[in-house]
């Protein structure tokens, strides 16, 4: 990152998630569990609108439940080998049908199937019978791409505050945080690596 950090943060986050890459993008998604404690787990980024960070579940997941009651979370995106790390912490809100319908048409076959099957009752079964439902879905569903099924649900994070760290090997890593302000505009400041 340069000296010159810019004003508005969301511009950055962009080109951190370029879209060549949202595709293959997983973050860590930290929101608040139904018992007060911190819940993270890893989900595929599915897309940056320029202001918001998109991501897709089943509505009937846990994290779709503590978001329901805590509409707030963090997103930790990390690349390891450019040693950077982007955080998000903001307002979560449902995405349009038509954001959620765009989305699960990109995801991959296996991706879109799993959207399907991947509910608490297969989850409780034995791994032979797991795959076996999984076998019998993609034969009576063809080759093809599907349509998205009910639970398919999509979320957007409007950050409030962003982290951005960058590493190095042969100087001080560098991070920059920003804070929006009521009226819409950013603070800055410059914490230690």
């Amino acid at each position: 990152m340069s000296d010159a950090a810019p004003e508005d943060p969301l511009a950055l986050v962009g080109s951190w998630l370029a879209p060549r890459d949202v595709a293959t993008t997983t973050m860590t998604l930290s929101t608040i569990g139904l018992d007060g404690y911190p819940s993270a787990r890893t989900v595929l980024v599915s897309a940056y609108d320029g202001r918001r960070v998109h991501f897709h579940t089943d509505a009937r997941s846990r994290k779709a439940a503590e978001l329901a009651a805590v509409p707030r979370a963090t997103a930790t995106v990390v690349w390891p080998e450019a040693g950077r790390q982007l955080v998000l912490t903001g307002d979560v809100g449902v995405v349009t049908a038509e954001e959620a319908w765009v989305a699960y048409a990109a995801r991959t076959r296996y991706l879109q199937v799993l959207a399907w099957v991947n509910d608490h009752q297969l989850a409780a079964l034995p791994d032979g019978e797991r795959r076996a439902r999984w076998a019998a879905f993609e034969r009576d569903h063809g080759e093809g791409a599907l349509d998205a099924p009910e639970t398919w649900v999509g979320f957007a994070i409007d950050p409030v505050r962003v982290l951005f760290w960058q590493g190095a090997t042969d100087a001080p890593s560098n991070r920059l945080a920003y804070e929006r302000r009521a009226d819409g505009s950013w603070t800055l400041e410059r914490w230690p690596g």
